[in-house]
């Protein structure tokens, strides 16, 4: 009789390292896994697409578009040469990795959500960064339109940056209503 065995064993599987309580293992693990599928995501775009073409998935909503872009967000500062660009955005993105890094080893205890969040913005910089580096620009490729009004493509990497900022931001406010609240009390 032809039995099958899965290919993880199930105890691995209960402890993986994801299940981990350390936040700097969870933080490693969610940025590795933001930079990883961002560049899979870039990478299958530049081998399927030609440059500016397009692919509808919804019609009138949402295609994907393959795009590159030498400036920040939304296109900005993409008309600076390229040696200067190329410093400013790998300083930013250096700097701002040192900071979150700090940041999560100091705040990461107070709430497990802070390392989802900062290791999301980590891994979506970082994903950018490679870009950066490797091409002398982001690849894009996200391309949500109403009609003939399109917002700026975009990536997973600057996904998980805004979704991170975001959580970041739920955190935070939620806190402070909490402080303010008790306060209060």
């Amino acid at each position: 009789m032809l039995s099958i065995r899965p290919c993880v064993p199930a105890a691995w599987v209960l402890s993986a390292p994801w299940r981990t309580e350390s936040p700097a293992v969870r933080f490693f693990i969610l940025f590795l896994l933001v930079v990883v599928l961002d560049q899979l995501t870039k990478l299958w775009v530049v081998h399927s697409f030609e440059l500016y073409q397009s692919l509808v998935i919804i019609p009138g909503f949402f295609s994907l578009t393959y795009l590159t872009n030498t400036g920040a967000a939304f296109g900005m500062l993409a008309g600076h040469p390229v040696w200067w660009r190329q410093l400013f955005f790998v300083g930013v993105a250096l700097i701002a990795l040192v900071a979150i890094f700090f940041l999560h080893r100091k705040i990461a205890a107070e709430n497990r959500w802070y390392t989802v969040s900062l290791a999301l913005i980590a891994g979506g910089a970082v994903g950018n960064l490679i870009d950066r580096v490797r091409l002398g620009a982001v690849v894009d490729f996200l391309d949500f339109y109403v009609s003939t009004h399109h917002w700026p493509a975009f990536n997973l990497a600057d996904s998980a940056i805004t979704t991170g900022v975001g959580i970041f931001l739920l955190i935070n406010f939620s806190q402070s209503r909490k402080e303010k609240h008790g306060k209060s009390v």
